[in-house]
């Protein structure tokens, strides 16, 4: 039996709680930037802010910066794709924008810090940073398996901010790894209710529906992954895409759709080379279909890339059984 890709096991919520609403291939030839200005509630430039410019689709890239005098910042050599963008000053507490950084131009971001239009007050900063508290427990909680103390404090952090679609994300995933599937969907039904493009919630709810053999639910959920992570364009559907089309030749295989899955994993392997489960899972399609000349690169392939992989005594046992 085929394992999914959960998506992202576990979700680190920033420091601006309060400003929660938040896939990309990095580019090493062509990059993006980021420029703006960082000022008060009486748009009073704020000099020596701190901008934080960290990328969401699944690898960790953190940048930081300050403002000038005038309150301005500037980042170059951004891949495309989302980025999060907070600033921070001392006694006004910090604010959170997402973006979507392209090829070329600069994309432009204006934050207020301390009150006013867009800003964040003391006491709102002091409730943010509340909220973060009892996410970050959460996810420590949770990473110790310790999934019930876990959902409390999502749950907590959800009653204080109700719009935390990251918070009901993370409370499907700890449903999910205690097999409660009932409470697992309604969390990733509520964060895609609060999010309607949330990628990892919907491969989370393709994880649930493939786990009770629901495959024609799992593929829906996958597909429609899929398509979200795909609608960011050209080389921007990153870490998301892969995951769902990945995901989706799983939820085909486990339905015995051996065929129909094979085509999945190729795509995996066209979108990223170096992917060591799509070359196994291909592979053991290959040998489903007695096409075993086929399978034997991908199971080198996939040794090559996770010689102590989760899949590595199948895929040495498989191509010693053919070699022979």
């Amino acid at each position: 039996m085929s394992r999914l890709m959960s998506g992202r096991p576990l979700l680190v919520l920033g420091l601006a709680a309060l400003a929660l609403f938040l896939l990309a291939q990095p580019s090493q030839a062509q990059t993006g930037a980021v420029s703006g200005r960082v000022v008060d509630g009486a748009d009073k430039p704020l000099e020596k802010a701190v901008v934080v410019i960290e990328f969401t689709d699944g690898i960790n890239r953190r940048y930081e910066v300050k403002t000038n005098k005038k309150g301005e910042f500037i980042q170059i050599g951004l891949a495309p794709g989302n980025y999060k963008i907070t600033a921070k000053y001392e006694n006004l507490g910090e604010q959170s924008q997402t973006v979507r950084v392209r090829l070329g131009d600069p994309t432009k971001v204006d934050i207020v810090l301390g009150g006013g239009p867009g800003g964040m007050t003391k006491e709102d900063a002091a409730k943010a940073a509340a909220v973060k508290a009892l996410f970050d427990e959460g996810v420590a909680l949770s990473k110790e398996h310790k999934y019930d103390e876990a959902i409390a404090k999502f749950t907590e952090a959800s009653d204080v901010t109700p719009g935390c679609f990251d918070c009901y994300y993370n409370i499907g995933f700890a449903h999910s790894q205690k097999k409660e599937y009932d409470q697992a969907e309604a969390a990733f039904l509520k964060a895609i209710e609060l999010r309607p493009n949330y990628v990892d919630a919907y491969n989370g709810l393709a994880t649930v529906y493939n786990a009770q053999k629901k495959f024609d639910k799992a593929t829906e959920a996958s597909q429609k992954a899929a398509q979200l992570a795909a609608s960011a364009g050209p080389g921007t559907s990153g870490a998301g895409a892969v995951e769902a089309e990945y995901n989706q030749g799983v939820i085909l295989w486990n339905a015995g759709k051996i065929a129909e899955a094979a085509e999945h994993f190729q795509q995996v392997i066209l979108l990223k080379p170096d992917h060591a489960d799509a070359h196994y899972q291909l592979g053991m399609a290959y040998v489903n279909q007695n096409k075993l000349a086929e399978a034997v690169p991908l199971f080198e392939k996939y040794l090559e890339l996770a010689p102590d992989g989760q899949f590595a005594p199948t895929a040495k046992g498989v191509l010693a059984s053919i070699k022979k």
